[in-house]
């Protein structure tokens, strides 16, 4: 009886493991730059175990910029993009539907600056005719961004020769070097720069409300977890973890103090520069969404801003409504404390 109790109870312990096994799906998450604080929340939620609270298993791989995580989405190698929201409404206009369903930067934190070594000889969007300026990589939210920029202020979108330069370390070295007149960057890397060259010149800066505003004209929404509605249809316990997880993230990250939130972050992410690394967490902490939520008149803005700089954009016709979902977050809403 002994044996037989032994044996039970070890086959209910096997179903029990195979069961969680089943419970924790897992997803392949591409996020376009994990040293870039915009993409913070994306690494955090790892580092505080909440997609495993949530009940998904989740494998974050790293690319150089939003548009090769995208690209690995649309090829099936990854399952989700962490990434701007503003490459939905460009697929759009291709008629490739891409849907958000958590938002986690509420303003897109996108700063264009003048390298060092042009100091005074480039002092507005305009002087940027014919220079090299760097983007994270082609056909990302940097190089959207900088396309605006040439537009409103009276160039073609092409007058610059765009350089991909990546979001760290090596974007602030093509700027320390003079391999790029200008750059579009984001932080910890605005900061790092900004310490080090007190005259470091900033052409448009988009990491506050009142900045952001200033140059869209209203709230511009950056990262999101987006991917093709029929995935979302076919996983939809996934969908709804993966919102939990950010939301959860999301409430963790404005009930504690910047560095407490560094020192959950990994080293090799945080950098050498910690001091400049810390400054910048403090001044982005603002820009993260405290709900997930998609505000529907931040959507219709990066809409009129792609409408600017894009022609196919302009003549798609898009339905903005159908890049996004509240659905989700509004469920987590309900459960994640």
């Amino acid at each position: 009886m002994r044996i037989i109790s032994k044996l039970i109870a070890a086959g209910a312990a096997l179903l029990m493991t195979a069961g969680g096994a089943m419970a924790a799906g897992k997803v392949t998450l591409a996020i376009g730059g994990a040293s870039c604080l915009c993409y913070l929340p994306t690494v955090l939620a790892k580092q505080l175990g909440e997609y495993e609270k949530a009940g998904v298993n989740v494998d974050l791989v790293d690319f150089k910029g939003g548009s090769q995580s995208l690209t690995a989405v649309l090829g099936g190698s990854a399952d989700v993009v962490s990434g701007y929201f503003d490459h939905t409404v460009e697929l759009a206009a291709k008629k490739q539907h891409l849907q958000a369903f958590v938002i986690y930067d509420q303003y897109p934190g996108l700063v264009l600056v003048v390298s060092p070594k042009q100091t005074g000889k480039i002092k507005s969007v305009k002087d940027l005719d014919g220079k090299k300026v760097g983007v994270s990589a082609p056909g990302s939210s940097t190089d959207f961004f900088l396309k605006y920029q040439l537009v409103k202020a009276g160039l073609k979108k092409d007058s610059a020769a765009v350089i991909g330069v990546g979001l760290g370390a090596t974007a602030v070295a093509a700027m320390e070097q003079g391999q790029i007149d200008a750059a579009v960057m984001l932080d910890p890397a605005v900061t790092v720069l900004q310490t080090k060259y007190k005259d470091l010149t900033i052409l448009s800066d988009t990491r506050t409300q009142k900045d952001t505003e200033a140059v869209f004209g209203g709230d511009y929404p950056g990262g999101a977890f987006y991917t093709r509605p029929e995935w979302m249809k076919a996983h939809p316990q996934e969908t709804q973890a993966m919102t939990n997880a950010m939301v959860a993230t999301l409430k963790w990250i404005h009930s504690h103090s910047a560095e407490e939130i560094a020192a959950k972050m990994p080293e090799n992410l945080v950098g050498p520069h910690k001091d400049a690394y810390l400054a910048a967490l403090k001044n982005t902490i603002p820009m993260y969404s405290t709900t997930g939520l998609m505000d529907p008149k931040g959507a219709e803005a990066v809409l009129e801003v792609f409408k600017i700089g894009s022609p196919d954009v302009a003549g798609a016709n898009i339905d903005i409504t159908k890049t996004y979902t509240n659905e989700f977050v509004e469920k987590a809403d309900a459960t994640v404390k």
